[in-house]
């Protein structure tokens, strides 16, 4: 694959995975096209040689991987790891507000929303749906709206003069998104509109009730190409869906001859504990049993994990926040995250496998030390690493607006790391 169809790809990803769930979904289909087979958490598994496998739990979290042709207990197993969740705006469980003949909803901020960029966008609204069928039985479907049904409107500069210079925003008031008109008397439930929405996606479904719902709002405005040369890549949830993309092309590219894995858990943004997040036991069973709980120890000594979650590129209007000497920036290659307080899991060994790597394909790479004097974000690297006893790496493509509604990375840096980790899934010694 070459940078241009890389990079054509990586968008259509983006645009069609508004939540994690779609995101799951467009993974597996990927891996169902190149002849992965999908397995059931419940079921027996009968695992061959030279085969490639994949596991979702929730529908938002996936762990694929490739046996190999030599064993794990022999050779290890190359990971890389990332997560399928980005900050945002989610629907509560009651949602209707009624105020001066607006229809709106309530929603709950997730993760860590840089909240600004979120007035005076056109949102749509997307996620999984659980619905009780007229068989009785419950089900789980996908929806996404695709176009503008919700706006949440700036208050007029007029009426707050002080807005560029001194504004706060509430959670709970200011950021419930507008809908529709309706009159007063108006009784129409929430559930109402999302049954009529998972009609028109899916008519084969036959609905006897809503039973709940975890819906997401997210700008329609698809990933695209920007700036004067198309240096630049802006789209919503590059961090994380980015890395997602990149392992599974890696993945497929890889020679298949080493036993490699890739997973992608949910809930990274809110902390990773759950029963799908990197602080979960989703990992650690799928390992035991492809290897045996008897050999993970010894396979664990052989593997290395690569934890691919976006690094902060230098701002040019922000220069200061940034240590002189470790400030990414973008298209100058992926970012080697180090932190001496266990924020990342880098290590000088597992730094240098990846360093000797780039150099043997000749592609650059660059390395983030966040300031002595400001806090440093994490990642589900040393939640694995902790979890697994596993050498891990942190790295991550360089970018700006983290966190944003939209956010924007260099067109290079992705194929970079992506070629990176194609090569390491099929070196022959990591660890």
């Amino acid at each position: 694959m070459e940078h241009t169809s890389f990079n054509q790809n990586l968008l259509d990803f983006l645009s069609t995975s508004p939540t994690p769930w779609h995101a799951t979904r467009n993974m597996a289909r990927t891996l169902d096209k190149a002849g992965f087979q999908a397995l059931d958490e419940r079921e027996e598994w009968d695992l061959k040689q030279g085969q490639g496998y994949y596991v979702i739990r929730n529908g938002s979290s996936i762990v694929a991987f490739r046996t190999g042709k030599r064993s794990p207990l022999e050779a290890g197993i190359r990971m890389a790891g990332a997560h399928t969740d980005s900050p945002c705006l989610k629907v509560k469980p009651n949602p209707e507000m009624r105020r001066k003949g607006f229809y709106q909803v309530g929603v709950e901020v997730y993760g860590g929303v840089l909240l600004n960029p979120w007035f005076d966008r056109d949102l749509s609204l997307a996620g999984r749906v659980t619905l009780l069928d007229k068989q009785g039985r419950v089900q789980d479907c996908l929806v996404d709206f695709r176009r503008p049904v919700a706006f949440i409107p700036s208050l007029a500069i007029h009426l707050d003069r002080e807005a560029n210079s001194n504004r706060t925003i509430n959670a709970q008031t200011d950021l419930p998104p507008v809908l529709m008109q309706a009159p007063e008397d108006d009784k129409t439930a929430f559930t109402e509109l999302l049954e009529a929405q998972v009609k028109q996606e899916h008519p084969e479904q036959k609905i006897g009730k809503i039973l709940g719902y975890e819906l997401s709002f997210y700008d329609v405005q698809p990933a695209s190409l920007s700036g004067l040369r198309d240096e630049f890549i802006t789209s919503a949830r590059l961090d994380n869906l980015l890395s997602c993309h990149i392992g599974v092309q890696a993945l497929l590219e890889a020679s298949g001859d080493e036993p490699a894995l890739l997973v992608c858990n949910d809930h990274e943004e809110v902390g990773s504990m759950s029963a799908e997040g990197a602080q979960g036991p989703f990992l650690s069973s799928v390992l035991d049993r492809w290897c045996g709980p008897e050999n993970r120890s010894r396979v664990i000594a052989r593997s290395m994990m690569i934890s691919a979650d976006n690094a902060h590129g230098v701002h040019p209007n922000y220069i200061d926040r940034h240590d002189e000497n470790h400030g990414p920036l973008l298209n100058q290659g992926p970012v080697i995250k180090v932190n001496h307080n266990q924020r990342y899991a880098t290590n000088s060994r597992s730094a240098a496998l990846y360093r000797h790597i780039s150099d043997e394909l000749g592609v650059p790479h660059q390395t983030f030390v966040v300031r002595s004097d400001m806090g440093c974000g994490s990642t589900i690297g040393p939640i694995t690493a902790g979890n697994l006893g596993v050498t891990t790496l942190d790295i991550g493509v360089p970018q700006l607006g983290m966190h944003s509604i939209r956010e924007l990375c260099g067109t290079r840096d992705g194929y970079t790391l992506y070629q990176v980790l194609t090569a390491f899934m099929g070196w022959p010694e990591v660890n």
